[in-house]
């Protein structure tokens, strides 16, 4: 397929700043990718000086492979195409010494980062999940928003900001005497050095001489800044992204950075791609006309050469169970007449609780389901287990991971050792792995306790050495058979069946690692430390992806559906308080459940189907919902509501029939 007029100009345009304004379904990716080509082959860019960035490790792979389709392996040599974080990783592993960092830095996630909170708060919030979660979001806020703890001591602040601005220094020296980074430090550092060294910042905008960005519309605070000073004065990049999509206000995304780079770039060039290759006519049409109820900087407005397209279906139901039910019978009957697969259909929620009366229907109707954002394979207990051992590894500092493992299997080491240990670390100003090496110690431990923190500590220092010296792989296969963890988990799984599952889930660690360890044809070998990072990292950005294509039906809040398409589309729940949730409601946010319920939309190709009830069961109450706005503001032509459905006729039911019965046939024939 050849670049239409507006995709073709986008790609050709490179003598400035560039934003392609890319509606939903309109080709980016292909932009993209064909932009790296063009850098290569027509204006002899060596591929090593291009950067391109997005927001997900699964749209990182697929850009890697759309790329790998046109360029041949010598021309793409040196190429980045990675995560907003990955890239930051990178700057911070080749700038640790400036940093003021030792080069084996561990990564925390967010259970990581929650687990150090609590402790450091233990008096004040005794373990308040509430007031926890408050902080961590406060913290990573004043991350994003590219504030330190010294910048808050000359802010005016409220007296509960006074208190959080209090533990997010202890937070920062602990992270720092841990030397250890969590997710948010992988843009802040970067972003911050770039911004106060010069010379750091010129090196990198001498190693990165076009970059591209993906999705620019979810880039928050220190995203942006990062963008700005990785281009510098010569300002040669494009960015693609759609103000329309901009759905993630709660997790920092700022949709006016778009507007920013008008202000910060005035010979900006703006494209818009505005023809969609996904959605029949008429799915468009309805979503031009309810994302023009919400004020727009930029104008576009999306088309189709795909077919004006069947009807939008609006079924209302008793209440949710019945909801379920119907969607479904729908889905069976359609399935059945179309001779569709599982996978062609997709359940669209606005909050994972609705998922939960879908499934029920589906189990009992043996349909087969899967839930995007399910338990990803890191959240899994034996190898979030395994991977603090080897974290343990590679940073003995990295007091998280050692409580987690130091008595996984048992070793007959309690809480009340532990916490012993842990004084006598925070006595020393040390680590408590170091601490298990003090002289001190026999006056704090006794007896099997003692020995058992002597003997674990000793094992993991010949590990760490065995494994710094030569053989990673061989290390780690003998630190796993060596702990007896196999045994364990028999002893403590629910089943025999349950710990074999296990078992095999550390087998598939090992394999991953493994392979990093020796490298591949395009993938060099990664030193333990490097693949730990890596696999951290991998967890944290992968979350309930999952690559593996079965004939499933898709369940999945309107938030995941970002990004992917399916020919019959079921939004489920279209009522004022669900879409529009009730608090974006009372925070009169409706313009981004207005930009999610057109994401959710503009998800669909053929046919889209919206459903409500009329009497819900919310927090312990019944209640009657109104339908949402957002089916009124849609065309009522392109709607066919339930109730006012025309009678079917004689002849269109026989007809009807005939194509049931000839699909019929068909099945029993494959079989």
């Amino acid at each position: 397929m050849n670049l239409n007029p507006g995709q073709n100009e986008a790609v050709n345009f490179i003598s400035g700043p560039c934003l392609v304004l890319a509606g939903a379904g309109s080709g980016k990716t292909r932009v993209i990718t064909n932009k790296i080509a063009y850098l290569v082959r027509e204006c002899e860019l060596p591929a090593r000086y291009i950067a391109a960035v997005t927001f997900t490790n699964k749209a990182a792979r697929e850009m890697k492979e759309r790329v790998a389709q046109t360029l041949g392996k010598k021309e793409a040599r040196g190429l980045k195409i990675s995560t907003f974080h990955t890239l930051g990783l990178n700057i911070i592993k080749s700038e640790v010494k400036t940093l003021g960092l030792k080069p084996g830095f561990s990564l925390f996630d967010d259970k990581d980062s929650m687990s150090l909170l609590k402790d450091l708060t233990e008096v004040e919030f005794d373990g308040d999940k509430e007031l926890l979660s408050g902080l961590q979001s406060c913290i990573s806020n004043w991350k994003n928003d590219l504030i330190l703890p010294e910048d808050l001591k000359h802010k005016t602040l409220s007296p509960s900001d006074v208190e959080h601005a209090q533990f997010y220094q202890r937070y920062y020296n602990h992270l720092r005497a841990y030397n250890a980074l969590d997710f948010d430090d992988l843009i802040l550092l970067p972003t911050v050095l770039l911004k106060n060294n010069e010379t750091v910042r010129q090196k990198w905008q001498n190693k990165i001489r076009y970059l591209l960005v993906d999705e620019y519309q979810d880039t928050n605070t220190s995203q942006y800044e990062l963008v700005r000073l990785l281009v510098g004065e010569r300002a040669r990049f494009t960015v693609v992204g759609d103000d329309d999509q901009s759905i993630y206000s709660w997790r920092g995304a700022r949709p006016q950075n778009l507007v920013l780079l008008q202000t910060d770039f005035p010979k900006l060039r703006v494209i818009k791609l505005e023809q969609n290759y996904r959605s029949t006519e008429r799915i468009l049409h309805c979503a031009n006309i309810l994302i023009q109820n919400n004020p727009h900087i930029f104008e576009k407005k999306l088309f189709s050469e795909l077919g004006y397209g069947e009807p939008l279906q609006v079924i209302t139901a008793k209440n949710e169970d019945h909801e379920a039910e119907r969607v479904v019978a729908e889905l069976m009957a359609h399935k059945f007449m179309g001779a569709t697969k599982f996978k062609d259909y997709a359940i669209l929620y606005r909050g994972n609780f609705q998922s939960r009366v879908f499934e029920k229907v589906l189990m009992s109707n043996r349909i087969p389901y899967k839930i995007n954002g399910g338990m990803s394979f890191f959240g899994r207990t034996e190898v979030k287990d395994i991977m603090a051992y080897l974290r343990l590894l590679v940073n003995q500092d990295d007091d998280n991971a050692l409580l987690r493992v130091i008595n996984t299997p048992t070793r007959g080491i309690g809480r009340v050792s532990l916490e012993k240990l842990g004084n006598l670390a925070n006595h020393n100003r040390s680590s408590m792995f170091e601490a298990a090496f003090d002289p001190n110690l026999q006056d704090v431990l006794t007896g099997k306790a003692l020995v058992s923190v002597e003997q674990f500590s000793r094992w993991i220092v010949e590990l760490s050495d065995r494994a710094v010296r030569g053989d990673g792989i061989a290390t780690i296969r003998e630190m796993i058979k060596t702990m007896g963890y196999e045994e364990w988990l028999y002893e403590s799984s629910t089943s025999p069946k349950a710990a074999e599952m296990g078992m095999a889930n550390i087998s598939t660690l090992f394999g991953w690692i493994s392979n990093m360890l020796e490298g591949g044809e395009l993938d060099p070998p990664m030193t333990l430390q490097e693949v730990v990072n890596r696999l951290i990292l991998r967890d944290m950005m992968e979350r309930g992806e999952d690559a593996e294509e079965t004939d499933q039906v898709q369940l999945m809040t309107l938030h995941s559906s970002k990004g992917l398409e399916f020919p019959y589309v079921f939004m489920v729940g279209m009522e004022e308080g669900l879409l529009p949730h009730q608090s974006s409601i009372e925070e009169e946010n409706i313009d981004e459940e207005r930009r999610l319920a057109y994401v959710g939309i503009t998800r669909a190709q053929k046919v889209l189907f919206m459903t409500l009830v009329k009497e819900r069961r919310q927090y312990g109450e019944v209640i009657n919902p109104e339908p949402s706005r957002f089916l009124y503001e849609l065309p009522q032509d392109d709607l066919v509501w339930e109730h006012k459905k025309p009678k079917v006729s004689a002849q269109e039911r026989q007809q009807k029939s005939q194509v049931g019965i000839a699909n019929l046939r068909n099945m029993m024939n494959k079989s």
